[in-house]
């Protein structure tokens, strides 16, 4: 439905001054001021990435600024948002706060996606935005699809559970960012320097060092294999292979001087589809394979790509596309025409009519957005690293409406004697879609596919003679490292390797992280010197092996457990789960780690390899959810602060000297409690705190631990957990 027509003066906010710029020549907002545009009734202004952010620990109370264990865990009962400490961003602000004081209506054009919304959502709030607002949602920042979205502008109110979803992702990783990471930096990280622990960063961490120390433990074991060439053609004993070198000799006794004859011989028809169109994450596992960019290259590309209109919105986790596109393809590919290395293969396109497959075209597998395309706009001053991404997204586009690739699979059954041996081959029968990629050279698949691609000579059944059988001895082989291809694929799909396309959608709800942040938290790993790399391999540090041995919480380093986490976010965003419930059980979760780690009475440190001004746990931000967008550069808050005094917080107090642990009031959150002659109460009642925990009701001589268990239920009882909407 369009809004549009209710509304007087409007007030457009983008993520992005270049977003805002093409917003605005299309509104009409030709006029440059200050931080924004005007015209035709519009004022178009822009944020760059986050403007706001949570507040951290001590601007909720000043208890929470020390490293202290008895401090934790840090659970605000009412979550508040700031804005980060920097010249530039303030004076963006103070353009938009004065801009929707005047407004009638605001058209949030930010992103359209859980970040984008969040981002948004968070200056509206901070700059007390009162009037009506409209949600701008587009695909592609064509000039078509940006009219078209403002045509049919929708209500705020129907983005709520995907700004709930956002928002409970930022709480969340504060939650158990903060505390995990003060936690096992003062428990286990001598003193000295941060141990960064995160709700994604952590289980990711783990998949790399536990697959690395599978490969340290591995112990490779001979085995032997019996082969015959028959033909020109290499048959295999169907026994498969022998443990023992004996065991083999005594079967290639049999078969020698016996002669080869060909029992049985099955061919079978098949079909193989196009390959799926891309979502953000199989676009980036490709050109890790192809051009061995990294996930964060790649997304750099792709969202240059998206910004200059050549491409769809890259963040997303499908890669079917939505019914309503499919009468925009034809103007699509007769862009795409117009280029001398796409019009070949487009050309046979027009034959007939095109294709609506259900593997490419599912209005229920497609949410926010749909699968990376490419646009109605001529691509021009691209890089070539950009062209090779825009390559990629094109011929995939291109193969989704050619036909399917028909092959015939042959298998060929022979004896020597009562061994039985086995060849099989693969012949393509018409290429269909494979004419698309017919000139690249794939690799991954000569390697992962052999014997099976090869197309095998004609045989009869009956027919024999002579071959040469040999056995060759092998050794078994350890798993490999991951990759930043294969870590994504696990990643997406909780710590399952899996290549097939179907599967891999089943899996892809539990997967842990978003298609948009799983670049960001490997190249945090980096950052933390957690893990390096060797050509294509990712090797753990001995300090990232370290942490992971040191956390015995399954909760903290499970990819399943977290991806169980992340699948709640989803249901969040689709209104099938309350985010209240989300933060409740993260809520318990943290409070259960953090009692496990202070009553850990074994003894244990870790190597500290910490990377060049990360030292100090005031440098440490800790919140692993909310970083800036590509392309800006936020300024650390006191980054020249004196390292000496940053250590101060964590080596001022001890595990000896905490003892015992005071208890933060639950009322006010200010003072501890204290025994009185009546009564338990706050070290602050003379400013005005009245919590009180009468004898008569209570008794006179709790146990640290009992009023502990006491306190906490009454902080419980007095909030249903961290609100969502903060102040």
């Amino acid at each position: 439905m369009c809004y549009e027509t209710e509304i007087k003066m409007k007030v457009c906010i983008a993520e992005k001054p270049s977003v805002a710029k093409e917003i605005a020549d299309i509104v009409g907002a030709k006029t440059k001021k200050d931080g924004y545009y005007e015209g035709n009734g519009y004022r178009v202004t822009w944020t760059f990435g986050h403007l706001c952010t949570l507040k951290e620990p001590h601007e909720y109370t000043p208890q929470w600024k020390s490293w202290s264990l008895w401090t934790l865990p840090m659970i605000p009962p009412r979550f508040g948002i700031k804005l980060i400490p920097d010249r530039g961003i303030e004076k963006q602000f103070a353009i938009i706060e004065k801009l929707m004081l005047e407004a009638e209506a605001v058209i949030n054009c930010g992103d359209a996606g859980q970040e984008g919304e969040l981002i948004q959502r968070w200056v509206m709030q901070k700059a007390g935005c009162k009037c009506p607002v409209y949600r701008l949602w587009i695909s592609s920042l064509t000039e078509e699809s940006i009219r078209e979205g403002f045509a049919s502008l929708k209500r705020q109110e129907e983005f709520n559970t995907l700004y709930e979803a956002g928002l409970s992702r930022a709480i969340g990783d504060w939650l158990l960012g903060i505390n995990a990471t003060r936690l096992y930096t003062i428990k286990y990280g001598q003193s000295r320097q941060v141990l960064s622990i995160g709700r994604v960063q952590t289980p990711t961490l783990a998949l790399i060092v536990n697959r690395q120390l599978e490969i340290d433990n591995f112990v490779s074991q001979p085995y032997w294999e019996l082969k015959t060439v028959y033909r020109d053609t290499v048959f295999s004993v169907t026994k498969g292979r022998f443990s023992t070198v004996e065991e083999g000799e005594a079967f290639l006794q049999q078969v020698q001087g016996v002669p080869f004859e060909v029992v049985d011989i099955t061919k079978k028809q098949g079909k193989e589809s196009p390959p799926r169109l891309f979502d953000l994450t199989s676009l980036q596992v490709e050109c890790n394979k192809k051009f061995a960019y990294s996930a964060e290259d790649t997304l750099k590309f792709i969202q240059s790509l998206y910004e200059k209109k050549v491409t769809t919105y890259p963040r997303v986790d499908t890669t079917f596309l939505s019914d309503d596109i499919y009468p925009k393809v034809p103007n699509i590919l007769q862009v795409l025409q117009m280029s001398q290395v796409y019009e070949p293969l487009i050309n046979p396109l027009w034959k007939g009519s095109l294709p609506k497959s259900k593997k490419v075209f599912d209005n229920s597998k497609v949410t926010d957005h749909h699968a990376i395309i490419p646009t109605n706009v001529r691509p021009n001053n691209l890089t070539d690293n950009e062209r090779k991404v825009y390559d990629l997204v094109v011929r995939r586009f291109i193969a989704a409406f050619y036909p399917d690739c028909k092959v015939a699979t042959t298998t060929v059954l022979g004896k020597v004697g009562n061994i039985e041996f086995k060849a099989t081959g693969k012949q393509i029968l018409e290429p269909g879609w494979r004419i698309v990629f017919e000139k690249e050279k794939d690799i991954e698949k000569e390697e992962k596919d052999g014997d099976e691609e090869r197309v095998l000579p004609d045989f009869v059944k009956g027919e024999s003679g002579p071959h040469e059988p040999a056995l060759g001895e092998k050794w078994t082989q350890p798993p490999k490292y991951y990759t930043e291809a294969t870590l994504l694929r696990a990643m997406e799909t909780a710590g399952k390797l899996v290549e097939n396309d179907e599967l891999r959608d089943a899996l892809k709800e539990n997967g842990i992280g978003r298609p948009s942040t799983r670049a960001a938290i490997i190249e945090t790993l980096f950052k933390r010197n957690y893990i390096r790399k060797e050509r294509k391999n990712l090797l753990a540090t001995q300090t990232g092996i370290e942490l992971i041995a040191i956390i015995h919480e399954e909760l903290l380093k499970s990819a399943e457990l977290t991806g169980i986490w992340e699948n709640k976010l989803r249901r969040i965003e689709r209104n099938e789960y309350r985010a209240k419930d989300f933060l409740e059980e993260l809520k318990l979760m943290v409070a259960e780690i953090v009692n496990k780690v202070k009553h850990d009475q074994t003894v244990r440190s870790i190597t500290i390899q910490v990377p060049l001004g990360e030292q100090g746990p005031n440098a440490e931000k800790e919140k692993s959810g909310i970083t800036s967008k590509k392309g800006r550069k936020v300024k650390e808050k006191k980054k020249n602060e004196d390292l000496s005094s940053r250590k101060e917080d964590i080596q001022g107090k001890s595990i000896q000297e905490i003892q015992p642990e005071p208890i933060l009031c639950p009322m006010c959150g200010k003072g501890h409690i204290m025994k009185g002659k009546t009564a338990y109460g706050c070290s602050d009642w003379k400013d005005g705190c009245n919590f009180r925990l009468s004898f008569d009701e209570y008794g006179e001589n709790l146990v640290d631990n009992d009023l502990k268990i006491i306190v906490q239920k009454f902080r419980d009882s007095m909030t249903e957990g961290p609100s969502l909407f903060p102040e």
